[in-house]
């Protein structure tokens, strides 16, 4: 059984008249089992079968050989299935419009459908998740999971539909994205990864494919507790600035609450294995007069409904300065984390733009926090684009020739964050 446990890291003393409480939250989970096969979980692998991904051929290739290598890697007995995806979507392994559950013979069964996959058509990225929600939903595996992979722009479908297909899959399932080449565009799949709550990477070299998908479902099939939520409550006339996961990575939550009550609101942390996981959560409250106390948020992680650990965030206002103005280090890091991942964006869009000046500060400050954080393999994504002359005051200048990949790599890894207890996502 999974135990879990919640601890919050905050400077609680404010500032008179200050009204912004923010707090870090380490959840961590130990003695997870993998989940017992059959009803226990199941995984599905969406391949990109669009026109381009024979172009070269080695693209379409080298994602039938990430296939099979995740195919292996799936458990005994977890539903699975794979659909190829165009500007249609089709199930070239469901027998009978159904996961089936992982035997040696399925697996082969499996690996011979995928290897008769052909390439045509476009990419209607919707589309491909709705089929995939309609499989999960024919079963009964508490733990969903789908890895995508594209290699071009969802350009067969509008805006809405695919937002319209992410609302419907929210909950249904998770979903790991990938990218392969430089013809796809990063906001838009990371628009799906964050929606559902996977991650989102580039795949540079087709050669690099099966073992991030060996990867990918290995981590599928360790987690072991599914449907866990952040439940945050919060007293009257205080309002939820923010909830985000923080490490390993930076998901907004904000918006994917769902409220129980006036002050209370679930939050979707998706399923978990043994891990840590940091979240920011930021509560604005009422100010109050000097030595007042109050309880600005209860935190209490939740699974399959029953609340198991709670922890406190707490208010004390203060007129003493030394008090007010000690700067947590947790929130510190992460709030830099946050803005490094911001500036990121911003500095590579300008720079797409042709805003040099813009970009160049923007960058150079990537690099200061990048600096200040601890973010080697970050700082090693900025060496290719920027010419860094002081890392410790940002001064940069812009590389005149960057490769694409280059670009594509820190932009998609902008939003994973080093822990600030020295681990690394």
């Amino acid at each position: 059984m999974t135990t879990f446990t919640a601890d919050v890291y905050q400077n609680e003393f404010l500032a008179l008249g200050a009204t912004d409480v923010d707090a870090v939250v380490t959840v961590s989970a130990s003695g997870a089992a993998p989940a017992e096969a059959p009803a226990g979980a199941a995984e599905i692998v969406i391949i990109d079968a669009s026109g381009s991904m024979v172009h070269p051929s080695t693209k379409l290739k080298a994602a039938k050989r990430a296939t099979a290598a995740a195919i292996d890697a799936i458990r005994d007995g977890v539903a699975f299935g794979v659909i190829r995806g165009t500007d249609l979507a089709r199930a070239v392994y469901a027998p009978d419009g159904a996961l089936v559950p992982a035997t040696d013979e399925t697996r082969a069964q499996a690996k011979a459908a995928v290897d008769d996959i052909l390439a045509s058509g476009g990419t209607a990225i919707g589309t491909w998740l709705l089929l995939a929600r309609d499989l999960f939903e024919r079963t009964d595996a508490g733990l969903r999971h789908a890895i995508l992979l594209t290699d071009g722009q969802n350009q067969h479908e509008t805006v809405e539909e695919l937002e319209s297909a992410l609302a419907a899959c929210q909950g249904v399932f998770q979903c790991d994205c990938r990218g392969v080449g430089t013809d796809w565009e990063v906001a838009e799949l990371r628009r799906v990864a964050s929606a559902l709550l996977g991650s989102v990477d580039i795949i540079a070299q087709p050669d690099d494919m099966a073992a991030d998908f060996r990867a990918m479902t290995e981590r599928s099939m360790a987690k072991g507790t599914a449907d866990v939520a952040l439940r945050l409550w919060t007293p009257q006339g205080a309002d939820v600035r923010y909830v985000k996961q923080v490490a390993p990575a930076i998901v907004d939550l904000t918006d994917r609450a769902t409220p129980l009550d006036a002050r209370i609101a679930d939050y979707p942390t998706g399923a978990w294995g043994d891990e840590e996981r940091d979240y920011h959560v930021s509560i604005r409250v009422v100010a109050r007069e000097a030595g007042d106390e109050v309880l600005a948020g209860r935190l209490s992680l939740v699974v399959d409904g029953q609340v198991i650990t709670q922890a406190l965030v707490r208010a004390v206002w203060t007129d003493d300065p030394e008090l007010s103005t000690r700067i947590n280090p947790e929130v510190a890091h992460y709030t830099g984390q946050a803005e490094l991942a911001e500036v990121i964006q911003e500095g590579l869009e300008a720079r797409r733009s042709g805003d040099e000046a813009t970009a160049t500060f923007k960058l150079g400050r990537a690099v200061q926090l990048a600096t200040e954080g601890g973010n080697e393999g970050t700082l090693q994504l900025l060496d290719r684009v920027l010419e860094v002359d002081d890392p410790a005051t940002g001064t940069v200048r812009l590389k005149r020739h960057v490769e694409e990949v280059d670009e594509m790599s820190l932009d998609t890894r902008s939003t994973k964050t080093v822990r600030i207890h020295g681990t690394s996502p």
